[in-house]
């Protein structure tokens, strides 16, 4: 009888184990690359400085359950996103036990978060209803229209969107900050339901054949400052875009207008009146093989004259917006803190605050799989500090890259990059001396 039960046991954990375990199907996405970079000069200094030499890397999975029809549930998680090598981590060893822990490689800049072990970043159900789409989680947020602009982060919000003919209008809302469990005082907020940092938005979107083209409102309700500083901000955004193909050519190209309150003040002071601009644009001519284009960028800043008005764009060109290998690019300071784009008085960053930017650029693809392409950059900063003796000029800079498809999901690339480190690195006065930078760089990305 025992060894009766034990073979019907056994029958039923296998009939168990071989049934299916949900109804959901999955679909698994993400990518993985490796980035190798030298770096001459970061510090653009005149006399010997310090250089840099690294491998980092970061592995991203994204599954997409498929639960139902018109309903799935999406996952995006980060791991290893790291220098290899690097003991900057708890015990001193390059171990995977740590999470996000704080990265310094040139004392005293500030460390960088990267992520050595699993985080999941993104969580949010998609389901399809009679009058439209809905999105509810943590999903990517900071994009609209071209690159310029965007910076891809992940908070969590609620969006909305329906097709009327070839134009998609689309309602969302997002939970930038919760001010009733920040903080290790809390008492801080007491009175002040009205702390929180909210965003609002209604846009839309037209799909042609030829091309495509938005319109996007936002309102940003930041009130964070309120308990301490006594303000909110009210802050508006205006931002049309359009991408366009007439046979050989492809234009795209986009604007920002800002306006509301850069500063609210509750009681006491004077309110700061915000009145910023950003504006984009790019064409690429093909012509067989080759192609060749232009671009330019301008994110309005302020001279800080006027304490009652400010001319500042609050958004900047974007982490994604990069036109150049070493001038303000997001990757390179994430990982190295460069002196040529590290935060400056006036508000120079990877993000792309109060510079003008023009870029001309040109490749050839000798072969379906290889591509080499080269680019000139010239960079200005808008505005400088009233009274201030600084120049604005930024910098010119030379890239050139080669990319060789392995397979079609498998990349590899070389470039380097030559900047002509311009004045304003002198700082005020013009006293400081500077001198170039250059940097050799390859990369090996795989997306599946």
């Amino acid at each position: 009888m025992k060894k009766l039960l034990v073979v019907l046991l056994s029958l039923g954990l296998i009939v168990a184990f071989g049934a299916t375990a949900s109804a959901a199907d999955v679909k698994f996405g993400g990518s993985y690359y490796v980035v190798g970079v030298y770096q001459d000069n970061p510090s653009l200094a005149d006399t010997d400085g310090y250089s840099h030499a690294f491998f980092y890397q970061r592995v991203r999975l994204q599954p997409v359950f498929a639960i139902a029809e018109g309903l799935t549930f999406t996952v995006r998680a980060d791991a290893l996103e790291k220098q290899w090598g690097n003991t900057n981590w708890k015990g001193g060893t390059d171990d995977t036990t740590s999470s996000r822990r704080n990265q310094v490689l040139v004392a005293p800049a500030a460390g960088q978060k990267i992520q050595e072990s699993l985080e999941f970043e993104r969580a949010y159900v998609t389901f399809m209803t009679g009058i439209g789409q809905f999105q509810v989680g943590y999903q990517n947020v900071d994009d609209w229209g071209t690159d310029f602009g965007d910076y891809s982060n992940s908070r969590p919000r609620i969006a909305y969107a329906t097709k009327v003919g070839p134009v998609t209008l689309a309602l969302t809302y997002e939970k930038v900050y919760e001010s009733d469990t920040a903080g290790s005082t809390p008492a801080l907020y007491t009175n002040y339901v009205d702390a929180d940092k909210d965003t609002y938005a209604v846009s839309g979107t037209y799909n042609g054949k030829d091309m495509e083209a938005g319109l996007l409102y936002k309102y940003y309700a930041y009130n964070d400052a309120r308990p301490t500083a006594n303000y909110k901000m009210q802050l508006n955004l205006l931002a049309p875009y359009m991408k366009a193909t007439f046979g050989p050519l492809y234009v795209e190209g986009e604007a920002q207008y800002w306006f509301g309150k850069a500063a609210a003040f509750d009681t006491g002071t004077g309110d700061q009146d915000l009145s910023a601009w950003g504006a984009y644009l790019k064409a690429k001519m093909n012509a067989g093989p080759a192609y060749f284009g232009a671009l330019f960028a301008y994110v309005s800043g302020d001279d800080g004259s006027d304490a009652t008005k400010t001319k500042a764009n609050p958004g900047g060109g974007g982490a994604n917006f990069a036109p150049a290998l070493i001038l303000m690019n997001d990757a390179l300071n994430t990982w190295t803190n460069s002196g040529s784009t590290a935060a400056s008085p006036t508000g120079v960053t990877s993000s792309k605050y109060n510079v003008i930017v023009y870029n001309a650029f040109a490749g050839f693809n000798p072969t379906p799989k290889i591509n080499v392409e080269a680019a000139l950059t010239y960079a200005n900063v808008d505005k400088i500090a009233a009274g201030a003796d600084q120049d604005k000029n930024l910098g010119m800079e030379f890239d050139v890259k080669a990319t060789y498809k392995i397979y079609d999901n498998l990349s590899y690339m070389v470039g380097a990059g030559y900047l002509w480190a311009g004045d304003y690195f002198k700082g005020v006065g013009g006293t400081t001396k500077v001198d170039n930078d250059y940097l050799l760089l390859n990369q090996l990305t795989l997306s599946f």
